[in-house]
């Protein structure tokens, strides 16, 4: 099997570049920008049977837990519209996208693969962000909107660049901290790697 593992940073699969596997590996930088551009590049030269991203991510889900791990189902730019007024809207809302254009459905990027649900993780709806923040006014209008359950700054690239090349893919993620939280004290940053990290080779076995 032709995997391609994903990754903005090395230090969120740290544990899983010390191992040889067959897997091949993207390091894409952080952001929207930087993972579609550099993951369109890498699929344009080569095709995988599976993509799999592996990040860490905000929550904003009492439910769950610090240093839990999540499969990401569907994902959406939670910040790509226009505001005025203090009332932010998306581009589906102003109409200058289609809740149905391809890729998207219902106004998000979802994930129609069936491995989704054949493991133990909590199958979760993601967002994905420019600018992470501590502002509770901006966080509370985006739970209302989005509901999501977490947070990253690449997922729903890197769900648009999967769709549109038509390949299967996963997007992991490890839960290290709560949306907001900016105190580092309280997050949950080794616990999170490792978790995510022994899920990340749990999959790659039952594949």
């Amino acid at each position: 099997m032709n995997l391609l593992i994903v990754a903005a940073t090395e230090f969120e699969i740290e544990p899983f570049l010390k191992e040889k596997t067959n897997a091949e590996i993207l390091i894409t930088g952080v952001g929207i920008p930087a993972t579609v551009f550099h993951l369109t590049q890498k699929l344009s030269g080569k095709k995988y049977d599976l993509v799999l991203q592996a990040g860490l991510a905000g929550t904003f889900n009492d439910h769950l837990n610090l240093a839990e791990v999540v499969i990401v189902k569907e994902d959406a730019f939670a910040d790509l519209g226009i505001e005025e007024n203090g009332n932010f809207k998306t581009l589906f809302e102003t109409g200058f996208i289609k809740k149905n254009d391809f890729p998207f459905k219902d106004e998000w990027l979802v994930n129609p693969l069936p491995l989704l649900t054949e493991n133990n993780l909590f199958v979760a709806k993601g967002i994905t962000v420019n600018k992470i923040g501590d502002d509770p006014v901006q966080n509370k209008i985006i739970k209302r909107k989005f509901l999501p359950d977490v947070e990253s700054m690449e997922g729903a690239a890197f769900h648009y660049v999967c769709l549109q090349q038509k390949i299967n893919f996963l997007q992991l993620r490890g839960i290290s901290n709560d949306v907001g939280q900016r105190d580092k004290s309280k997050w949950k940053l080794k616990e999170s790697v490792e978790n995510l990290n022994k899920e990340l080779f749990k999959i790659m076995k039952n594949l």
